[in-house]
C-alpha cells in the first residue's frame, strides 16, 4: 500500500500497455509452442487465419508485453526491498558497532564454540534468514531477470550459510558477512526507484555510489576482513574442523559471485556511457 501510494504520487500508474486482441489460435501457439514464432510458424498462421504476417508479429509483441510487469509493479517491488535492506543494515551496523568482533575479528573465534547467542544477534539472524528464504521462493513468481540462475545460486548459498553458521554457532562472523552484503544492496534498490520515477540524474548518481560501495565492501572488505578471519584467524585460534571446510567453501562461492556481478555492473556502466548516460 505504501509503495503503491508513493508510485502514484510520482505519477507511476498501474497497468500495462496495449493488450493483444483475444484469439484462441494464437493464444494456444503462444502458451504451448513458442512466444517468438519463426518465419515457418508465421507463414502457417498467416494462411490459417488469413492475416498478414506483420499483423501476427504485432499480436505476439503485444502479447509478450502483457506478461511483462508494469513500471508500477517493479517500483513497488524495489520499494519494499529498499526499505528492508536499509532497515536491516542500520540495525546490523548499530548492533555490530557495540560488538567487540567488529573491531577485532579474532573475537569471532575466542571461546568458540561456547559463545552466547545474544537476543540482538538472534533477531538479526532470524530476520535475515526469513528474508532470504522468501526471496528464494518468490524468485519463481516475481519479475523474471536475466541473472535468475546467478541470483538463485546466491540465495541458496546465503540461506545455507546463515543456517549452517547458526547451527554451528558461527553467528559472530556470520553477522559480519551479512552486514557487508547489506551495505550496498539498498543503494541499488534506490537507484532502481529513481530510474522508474524517471529521475535520470539521481539514478546515475545512486548507481555510481552503489558501484563504488559494492567494490569496496565485496571485493575489498569482504576478502580482506571476513575471509581472512574465517580462513586464517580461525585456523590459528581454533584449528581446522570438518565444518570449517564447508563454511569457507560457501564463502568462496559468494566471492566468485561478487566478481561476476561486478563484471556485469561494469558492462552496464559501459553500455550506459556509450548511450550518453552514466
Amino acid at each position: 500500500f505504501i509503495a503503491s501510494t508513493c508510485a502514484r504520487s510520482l505519477r507511476i500508474q498501474p497497468g500495462v500497455g496495449r493488450r493483444a486482441q483475444p484469439n484462441a489460435v494464437l493464444e494456444k501457439v503462444f502458451t504451448s509452442i513458442t512466444k517468438n514464432p519463426d518465419s515457418r510458424h508465421l507463414d502457417g498462421l498467416s494462411k490459417q487465419l488469413d492475416w498478414e504476417v506483420r499483423k501476427i508479429q504485432r499480436w505476439f509483441r503485444h502479447r509478450r508485453n502483457q506478461d511483462k510487469p508494469s513500471t508500477h509493479t517493479k517500483f513497488c517491488e524495489s520499494m519494499w526491498r529498499f526499505i528492508f535492506y536499509l532497515c536491516i543494515f542500520i540495525y546490523g551496523f548499530r548492533f555490530l558497532w557495540q560488538s567487540p568482533w567488529m573491531w577485532d575479528t579474532r573475537h569471532c573465534w575466542y571461546g568458540y564454540p561456547y559463545q552466547v547467542m545474544t537476543p540482538g544477534l538472534y533477531h538479526y539472524y532470524v530476520t535475515e534468514l526469513a528474508f532470504y528464504w522468501a526471496l528464494m521462493f518468490s524468485q519463481f513468481i516475481d519479475i523474471k531477470r536475466k541473472d535468475f540462475l546467478i541470483m538463485f545460486i546466491h540465495h541458496l548459498a546465503t540461506v545455507s550459510l546463515i543456517s549452517f553458521s547458526y547451527v554451528n554457532n558461527m553467528a559472530r562472523v556470520g553477522s559480519l558477512v551479512m552486514c557487508v552484503h547489506d551495505a550496498s544492496d539498498f543503494l541499488l534498490e534506490a537507484a532502481k526507484l529513481a530510474n522508474y520515477a524517471k529521475y535520470q540524474r539521481l539514478c546515475d548518481f545512486l548507481f555510481i555510489v552503489f558501484s563504488v560501495a559494492f567494490f569496496i565492501t565485496r571485493l575489498v572488505i569482504y576478502p580482506i576482513w571476513v575471509l581472512n578471519s574465517t580462513m586464517f584467524e580461525s585456523w590459528a585460534i581454533v584449528g581446522p574442523y570438518p565444518s570449517w571446510w564447508l563454511f569457507n567453501f560457501l564463502l568462496l562461492v559468494l566471492q566468485v559471485l561478487h566478481i561476476i556481478w561486478f563484471y556485469l555492473i561494469g558492462c552496464i556502466a559501459v553500455k550506459a556511457m556509450l548511450r550518453g548516460k552514466v
